[in-house]
């Protein structure tokens, strides 16, 4: 188990110098910071720390600028909301592995919080170079991870910096993150529905598998709809699908019995900027020429119904391009199911990425259980794959 910020006692913060791996890849258009969901995640950890006398250090990424400098991905926007946000005095270095960031960690006075530069300016760091990871470590004198999005990857920000600080442990979102996903990974309550959408099964494979064991009701849409009806014999038009993921679909269904739910009407258009021509067909009959973009009426009181007899839920997915107005009906009805079955006593878990987004959009990320941070790192979780993130922690 590992081991968390909470187990610290007073002496190993107060006066230390703690470095934090944030998630702060948060959206940027025009030089400023779109949607803050992420950096307001880390305020409890960063809380805690100040109020114990701790200067928290904060690594991060953004995007993925290739291992160079490059000022579309400067993380220096965040300064002022992070300021503004939590309260307290923000200051800011470059590039996080220098002596100057160093320096500045050494002066940063009682709540004081040092932002550093976007650690893939760093060709080091997605490679986990030992080298790199020796010169984050200089920035503190204990490390906290709360990225937890970021716990897949073995990166030196990430893994590498544990060998050479410590103690080294997981922050208050982690702990949170561990808390509302554990509960999906053991025995939840049943009935336990999950609603998986998006484009590529194969992303999902070992998702789908173990959900196959545990799950009573797996609801399918989005374009990975698509490459179940495609196995199952429909001839989708020109939706999109993975045709490579057919055998694996029509294997997955032969297993699930009933258990998964694919939609029984599709919303289909010439093309995502078409929504005037859109139309509700059955799955047998999408002409040529259209695309499946969201799911119909009488799948979306289907996957209602299901959500709302859930005492657990899990979401990973949209329904359909929820980015278009057209076609977001499916994805909203199944954020609005999702609110009700937390209201009426359901724990429910909305698993990151586009799901998270668009739980935000409908305003209702506040109406479930949990929301996740963490996409990929969340779907590994909870197939059981490995996070090296969490593992490079110390245990209890």
């Amino acid at each position: 188990m590992t081991r968390s910020l909470r187990q610290l006692s007073a002496p190993d913060l107060t006066g230390k110098r703690a470095l934090v791996r944030v998630d702060y890849n948060v959206p940027m258009a025009g030089g400023r910071v779109q949607d803050s969901t992420r950096i307001e995640a880390s305020y409890p950890t960063l809380d805690y720390l100040a109020e114990r006398g701790a200067r928290p250090v904060l690594l991060s990424h953004l995007d993925r600028p290739g291992g160079s400098p490059d000022p579309r991905y400067s993380l220096l926007p965040v300064v002022d909301v992070l300021a503004e946000g939590i309260g307290r005095p923000v200051l800011f270095a470059e590039p996080a592995d220098s002596g100057e960031a160093a320096e500045a960690s050494r002066s940063l006075r009682d709540g004081e919080i040092l932002l550093l530069e976007n650690t893939r300016f760093l060709p080091g760091e997605t490679k986990n170079d030992e080298g790199l990871a020796r010169r984050f470590a200089e920035l503190g004198d204990l490390f906290v991870n709360d990225a937890f999005g970021t716990t897949h990857r073995a990166h030196a920000s990430t893994v590498g910096v544990t060998r050479w600080l410590t103690p080294a442990v997981a922050g208050l979102l982690i702990e949170r993150e561990l808390s509302a996903l554990g509960r999906l990974r053991g025995t939840p309550d049943a009935p336990f529905v999950v609603a998986l959408g998006g484009a590529k099964i194969s992303d999902k494979i070992d998702l789908l598998e173990g959900f196959l064991s545990r799950a009573d009701r797996i609801l399918i849409g989005g374009a990975m709809a698509n490459t179940f009806l495609s196995a199952r014999g429909e001839d989708l038009g020109d939706s999109l699908l993975e045709a490579t993921a057919r055998d694996t679909a029509s294997s997955l269904l032969d297993r699930a019995g009933t258990k998964i739910q694919l939609p029984v009407d599709l919303v289909v258009s010439s093309g995502p900027e078409a929504g005037a021509d859109a139309r509700v067909v059955d799955p047998s009959a999408v002409p040529g020429g259209m695309s499946a973009l969201d799911i119909g009426p009488r799948t979306r009181e289907l996957y209602e119904e299901a959500v709302s007899s859930a005492r657990t839920f899990f979401w990973n997915g949209p329904m359909g391009l929820f980015e278009r107005e057209a076609f977001a009906q499916g994805t909203n009805a199944l954020a609005a199911a999702a609110a009700a079955a937390t209201s009426a006593g359901a724990f429910t878990v909305i698993g990151g990425g586009d799901s998270a987004a668009a739980i935000r959009q409908a305003g209702l990320a506040a109406a479930v259980s949990h929301v996740s941070t963490g996409g990929g790192a969340a779907l590994e979780y909870l197939a059981g794959g490995s996070l090296p993130g969490l593992e490079a922690l110390e245990g209890p």
